[in-house]
């Protein structure tokens, strides 16, 4: 049993519960309905069978940014194509690695430690962390540093909701998060491709940012594991690698704290990694992207598009930037 060290008065009355991952969902469920055998079954009973990657998440709610958020161009990615193409080095370097073999990782039971400046610290079950929130649908656009990107309806709790009932302290300037170490659910992490565990981190106010979510689902259905089962970061203004996998620890602290890429390689990777199409990457432009799943060309190629500053969401974040030099602080 999980022990969470918190007061009673923070149980509340809703919770959303988490769910097992299989990445044949198809021909599972292909074979569960020649049977009939999902009929009848209830949310709770899903959640524990080999459909769960399919099931919806209940009481999903749509906010401003669900449908008219994003411009006339901005088509939804399909599923397909969220959930077979992803950077997450813990299952293999390749795009299609992670959808291949992140059925080894369990995302049930899931512990998250929460310390630092903070006033409620302890080891929270999953649940915990987002009992009693609202879970919102958010159509953001998602930019990989390698000029790829993605339309998608994330499901999730804002950040700020979670730290608020946490209670961060005057003395928390930065939020630091880890992805799990465990070399039998995320066998990747025998080789040192990164320093392990992976790490990342925000100031403050980027974690407070209304923008700024804890994710558990995508497509309104519970989140697979190769996008970062159970619970993940999502950071729309910044590229793809801010926003940190299958988090079980969140710290509140008052340096700035290291994080994966900037330790690894941090000539190109900045703490901030904001979408900055005038920064250069060393080794490629960011001044255009393509959009997977987009409209093809006649010869079969989806073309590139211009990089948006702040990924589009400049309005809402970058006066938390005024004043710094985007150039020096990349």
């Amino acid at each position: 049993m999980l022990i969470r060290h918190s007061r009673a008065s923070d149980v509340l009355s809703s919770e959303i519960t988490p769910h097992s991952v299989l990445l044949n969902r198809r021909e599972v469920l292909r074979a569960a309905a020649a049977t009939g055998a999902i009929a009848g079954l209830s949310p709770f009973m899903l959640s524990n069978t080999a459909v769960a990657a399919s099931q919806k998440l209940p009481n999903v709610i749509k906010t401003k940014w669900t449908e008219h958020a994003l411009g006339k161009d901005d088509k939804l990615t399909p599923y397909d194509d969220v959930t077979s193409y992803n950077n997450f080095y813990e299952f293999g370097t390749g795009k299609g690695d992670p959808a291949r073999n992140a059925h080894t990782l369990k995302p049930k039971p899931w512990t998250v430690v929460v310390d630092g400046h903070v006033e409620k610290p302890g080891h929270y079950d999953f649940d915990d962390l987002i009992r009693g929130h609202d879970l919102e649908e958010r159509v953001y656009r998602f930019r990989c540093v390698e000029a790829w990107s993605m339309v998608i309806p994330w499901v999730g709790v804002p950040l700020v909701k979670i730290i608020k009932r946490l209670g961060a302290t005057s003395n928390a300037k930065y939020v630091a998060f880890e992805t799990l170490a465990d070399i039998e659910q995320m066998p990747g992490q025998r080789f040192a491709t990164l320093k392990w565990p992976y790490r990342e981190g925000l100031r403050m106010d980027e974690a407070m940012n209304p923008l700024t979510l804890m994710a558990v689902g995508l497509y309104g259905k519970v989140i697979p594991n190769q996008n970062g089962a159970p619970i993940r970061l999502v950071t729309p203004w910044k590229y793809g690698f801010k926003s940190i996998k299958s988090i079980v620890r969140i710290s509140f602290t008052e340096e700035m704290p290291p994080t994966s890429w900037n330790m690894s390689a941090p000539r190109e990777y900045g703490f901030y990694s904001n979408v900055n199409p005038l920064v250069h990457h060393p080794r490629w432009s960011q001044a255009k992207e393509r959009r997977l799943g987009g409209p093809t060309n006649i010869f079969g190629f989806t073309p590139k598009r211009p990089t948006l500053m702040f990924n589009g969401y400049e309005e809402e974040v970058a006066n938390m930037y005024h004043g710094m030099d985007l150039k020096r602080n990349y």
